[in-house]
């Protein structure tokens, strides 16, 4: 709790508000990170492929997320002298699928987006999540945990199921 007030506390710079409000409406349901894999797959015609595989990590990994929350259905913070500064898709706090949408390209994307745009992106994702009122701490470090974990086990099962030879 004293994480989450330290950050909001310290945080209510007009630019720092609008710009992360700015993340968390280009992060709803993975949208950012979705058209950058699509664009990508559009104009890097020699690894469309691959701009696709990751398109879809991501996508699934947002997913996963949406579901998670229906189980666990934590609520988010709820403070009368701290209310969010966004509207939010819907009530259940965890994982912060803005966090695991935002992890997940960080490791879909290595190789086609280079790692100084993406952590830095998806750190400042988010912390947005964190300045606009909506995820507690631990939402939004579980979200980049599942975020990352789900890439990776995308990756994975693509690189194994693009090197079985055809006709097997």
């Amino acid at each position: 709790m004293a994480l989450y007030r330290g950050v909001r506390g310290r945080t209510g710079h007009p630019v720092i508000q609008r710009a992360s409000k700015a993340l968390s409406f280009a992060g709803e349901h993975g949208g950012l990170f979705l058209a950058t894999g699509l664009v990508g797959a559009a104009v890097d015609k020699d690894r469309r492929a691959q701009w696709l595989r990751a398109t879809a990590t991501i996508a699934t990994a947002h997913a996963a997320s949406m579901a998670l929350k229906r189980v666990v259905r934590r609520p988010r913070p709820a403070f009368e002298d701290m209310l969010p500064i966004v509207r939010t898709a819907g009530r259940h706090s965890f994982p912060s699928s803005h966090s695991v949408s935002a992890a997940a390209s960080v490791v879909a994307f290595r190789g086609l987006v280079p790692a100084r745009v993406t952590v830095p992106t998806a750190v400042a994702m988010g912390f947005s999540r964190l300045v606009v009122g909506v995820h507690y701490p631990t939402d939004v470090i579980g979200g980049a945990a599942m975020g990352a974990a789900a890439a990776h086990l995308g990756r994975s099962w693509s690189q194994r199921a693009s090197s079985v030879p055809k006709g097997i």
